[in-house]
């Protein structure tokens, strides 16, 4: 970090931990050179930043200000030395991305690795959360850009790529109805279910199928993990409910069987990779990104989830769209 910045990390990392000394530890630097840049900044300021406690240290109104513009500033410095790097046409950097817990493991690690292997400069910081914490995470730019839900409503989201899939019921193998491919949710009466929980986002649309069909499972289990749920299911425990995307791993290597909940009432569920609309990603944001982008397609593969011949060429499979003929946002 640049020389100038170092009263600036001192105090971050003072107002972060309440004490001199525990910043000093994590720092490597002496307790007193932190003091003294603290003291010099207060006595230019005219105002105190901490409260001197017997417990340690706690932020004024004035240190509370300083450490919000703090941060923005190590926001900024971060942008601007990617935008040098830019500048340089060096291909490294660090890219943050955020996805839904479907994607934690199969296409998005693949792509990661593929990308490490391309790009040995580039790292990349993954969070793995629900999906409204996914939207916000891109549209307030803590991330570069993100994989989630649903996107349409949102205004602050540009969608760069776009693939829909399906609900169905997920079964052991030997189970009657995972020799089905397609079946209404009816037939899920009387079978023991395995239920997600709030925040997965498929929560809404059990219940809109709940509300049209009158059926009630019997909810054996709730749980708002994915790899809980497929646990479960293996298991023998009952019957679950998921994405084609979710369990497409399992599905394809025999583990688990998916059967497409047929009911017209029910649409499929888009997924999309999206930036910011008011942000632009950087130089290594962007390679990344568009690696991501034009592999994205694959993940349609999932709504077809037992293999079987004449489905469509890796580079363009059925039903995907480019982002340009992704529907027109909402309100």
């Amino acid at each position: 970090m640049p020389a100038f910045s170092r009263f600036l990390r001192y105090f971050m990392a003072v107002g972060r931990l309440g004490s001199i000394r525990k910043a000093a530890d994590e720092l490597n630097v002496s307790a007193s050179a932190i003091d003294r840049q603290i003291l010099n900044v207060e006595a230019e300021l005219g105002l105190p930043l901490f409260e001197r406690l017997p417990t340690g240290l706690r932020l004024t109104a004035a240190g509370e200000m300083m450490m919000a513009s703090g941060s923005q500033w190590q926001h900024g410095m971060a942008s601007l030395r990617a935008r040098i790097e830019d500048l340089r046409g060096l291909k490294r950097g660090h890219v943050d991305i955020a996805v839904i817990d479907a994607l934690a493991k199969g296409y998005v690690p693949d792509m990661i690795h593929a990308i490490q292997q391309a790009y040995p400069g580039i790292s990349v910081g993954v969070k793995v959360q629900g999906n409204e914490q996914v939207r916000r995470a891109i549209a307030e730019g803590e991330v570069d850009f993100g994989i989630l839900f649903e996107p349409h409503s949102y205004r602050d989201l540009t969608v760069r790529a776009f693939v829909e899939v399906v609900l169905g019921f997920l079964t052991p193998p030997g189970h009657p109805l995972g020799e089905r491919r397609e079946a209404r949710f009816s037939a899920c009466a009387g079978e023991p279910m395995i239920a997600p929980a709030e925040p997965l986002a498929v929560c809404q649309q059990i219940a809109v199928l709940e509300g049209a069909t009158g059926v009630a499972p019997e909810r054996k289990v709730m749980s708002d993990n994915i790899q809980m749920i497929t646990s479960l299911v293996m298991r023998g425990v009952g019957v679950g409910v998921l994405t084609s995307l979710d369990v497409a791993t399992e599905v394809q290597r025999g583990l688990l069987n998916f059967t497409r909940i047929s009911d017209p009432l029910l649409r499929p569920m888009t997924l999309a990779l999206c930036t910011a609309s008011a942000r632009t990603p950087s130089y290594a944001a962007a390679l990344v990104l568009g690696e991501i982008e034009n592999g994205f397609g694959q993940l349609s593969y999932a709504a077809s989830t037992r293999p079987q011949a004449g489905r469509a060429p890796a580079d363009r499979p059925a039903g995907h769209r480019p982002a340009a003929e992704m529907p027109e946002h909402v309100d």
